[in-house]
């Protein structure tokens, strides 16, 4: 599979198309707009050669985008590899590595999916690529996109529920082969008159987490990442990054001690507690794509922890009266386990449909979650935490908990089993809140009808790890709402790809079940990552406090706006009209 997905790369490229689109000169006045395909403001095939000399060839130009595989009377169809290629579009790894493709596909427009009889063009694409594999790459990119007034997209493994890799009519800078590997003992940040006696790993800009674990358990060692094999460090760590480690050892981005970068004016900097200290801070956790491309990071690691871990389900009927009350229950134990030291993923359910092995499916309500505890290879160690919940359930409710926990003796051991497994390659937005202990305070029934409206997956990633981290240089840009979270909950919407209606209708959707949460947490926040592009006052909801201090770093370092992105910090100047982003009113700032 994984050497069909390079030929189907390979296809794609090899057939240079049109990168212009459609209708681009319907999109707005060349003056206030940056520049697109088909317009008078875009260079020349002359400066795209001559860039693409600079760059030593490493320029493409799409052809047909991959979906056109499946696509008669498009150059690169072949009804025996869109077969295939139908099979490999749900997954992560075609998308990852795919130099224009993003996992989510309303964030192409729909413009080329892989069923035959939906349209098919580009026009919701890239119109070239710069394969970067050095920070100089990424320089030069920046400077080309600079002098022309293109707009720039960054991508990596395009895993986004964002959709800020992705641009239509934008040179978009592919990361994803900017592979490095080091370990260190101990790490002295360049510039600093000290050494970090912390052993610590680098790497390049576009590695992920899943071979950094894999190489890092070699050495008995691990970092806090997220629980995708595909996640790249870029995205992960400048949107904060939670971990099913975090309640132990803080955010991704607490762990951070130094990175190189190239900001939006092309310089190739380092940045930790000792020089450019500003950036260090803005970087991890104020959002990728805005101040700067970072070509490498250097994390700590920790030592590989011991691990049981397992599956909890709790289920009932979903038309009995006390449902509420159950579900309400098992939401106000979530501070309780965050308190023994548990972490992991819950997901509540309310009229899930469950097949009952005879061709129908029976609809219950109630919890289910994946747990996890660190130094320890004794599964009663879990359960004595789980009994006076399972006692509980047992005593009030016509309901048996069930429970299958197993011993890991690595972080590796445990990744290998529960990574992320989920699909991609189809319409969703996502949406989420930060449950402070707060929220949990209510009374069961009502927290109940919260978790029944809102239908949450309620992530335990924060706890006492988080709270009492100790980032580099004393604090990162994240919503200070992190350091009293006990739970990160998030839902979302799938969608039917090319309607307009299904599309208005998800984000309204997403909204609604989303304000259930928002009302119990008002004051806390929402975390960048996994969450509804369109969020109400995103600027405060993502950062908080800390959003007035992003800005002025985001103009200081940014004042004509080459990297732009949405939601991203700063993009309050610009606005996607059609296909391109145009100015709006100047007067328009938030901070």
């Amino acid at each position: 599979m994984r050497a069909f997905t390079y030929q189907l790369v390979l296809a794609s490229l090899l057939v240079l198309g049109d990168a212009s689109a459609v209708g681009s000169e319907e999109h707005g006045d060349d003056a206030a707009c940056k520049a697109f395909p088909g317009t008078s403001s875009w260079p020349s095939e002359e400066s795209w050669s001559e860039f693409n000399t600079t760059l030593r060839g490493k320029l493409i130009k799409p052809g047909p985008p991959p979906g056109a595989i499946c696509h008669p009377g498009e150059p690169t169809f072949n009804s025996d590899q869109c077969a295939i290629l139908t099979a490999a579009w749900g997954t992560y790894d075609f998308h990852q590595s795919n130099p224009v493709s993003n996992m989510w596909e309303q964030f192409n427009n729909d413009t080329c999916l892989v069923g035959p009889n939906t349209p098919c063009s580009g026009a919701g694409y890239p119109a070239y690529v710069v394969n970067a594999t050095t920070a100089e790459d990424v320089k030069l990119s920046l400077e080309f996109a600079r002098k022309h007034n293109v707009r720039v997209v960054v991508k990596s493994s395009g895993h986004d529920f964002q959709g800020r890799s992705q641009a239509p009519g934008a040179l978009s800078i592919w990361v994803h082969h900017m592979q490095s590997y080091k370990t260190h003992d101990t790490f002295r940040p360049v510039g600093c008159n000290f050494t970090i006696d912390t052993p610590a790993v680098t790497v390049g800009g576009g590695s992920q987490l899943g071979p950094i674990y894999e190489k890092l358990d070699k050495i008995n060692r691990t970092v806090v990442g997220g629980s995708s094999k595909t996640v790249s460090v870029g995205g992960y760590l400048t949107g904060g990054g939670h971990s099913i480690l975090s309640p132990r050892l803080g955010l991704g981005a607490d762990n951070v001690l130094e990175l190189e970068m190239v900001t939006p004016m092309g310089d190739i900097i380092t940045a930790n507690e000792c020089q450019n200290q500003d950036l260090f801070w803005a970087m991890r956790g104020g959002g990728g794509s805005t101040f700067g491309v970072m070509t490498s990071v250097t994390m700590a690691t920790h030592p590989t922890p011991k691990i049981v871990a397992g599956l909890i389900l709790i289920y009932g009927p979903n038309e009995e009266p006390w449902v509420p009350d159950m579900i309400g229950y098992l939401a106000s134990q979530l501070p309780y386990l965050v308190s023994k030291d548990v972490s992991g993923y819950a997901f509540f359910s309310y009229n899930a449909k469950i097949a009952n092995g005879s061709n129908s499916t029976v609809s219950y309500s109630g919890m289910g979650a994946e747990v996890m505890i660190m130094d320890t290879q004794d599964i009663n160690d879990m359960y004595a935490i789980w009994d006076p919940i399972f006692a509980h359930v047992n005593a009030t409710w016509p309901v048996t908990p069930y429970a299958t926990l197993a011993p890991y003796p690595t972080f590796q051991s445990w990744f290998s089993v529960y990574y992320d497994k989920a699909a991609a390659g189809y319409n969703q937005y996502v949406g989420g809140r930060l449950l402070d202990e707060k929220a949990f305070s209510m009374n069961s029934s009502a927290l109940g009808k919260v978790f029944m409206s809102a239908t949450p997956s309620a992530y335990l990633v924060a706890g006492k790890g988080v709270r009492n981290a100790k980032p580099r240089g004393g604090s990162i840009s994240v919503t200070p709402a992190w350091r009293r979270t006990v739970a990160h909950c998030t839902n979302g919407h799938i969608f039917q790809p090319l309607n307009a209606t299904a599309r208005a209708e998800a984000i309204s959707i997403v909204d609604n079940i989303t304000e259930p949460l928002r009302q119990i947490a008002p004051d806390t926040g929402a975390y960048l990552n996994e969450n509804n592009p369109y969020e109400r006052d995103w600027q405060h909801a993502f950062w908080g406090e800390n959003y007035e201090r992003l800005l002025q770093i985001k103009r200081q370092y940014d004042p004509d706006d080459v990297l732009w992105c949405a939601p991203c910090v700063g993009n309050e100047r610009w606005e996607q009209v059609g296909y391109r982003l145009c100015r709006v009113n100047e007067s328009v700032e938030t901070g």
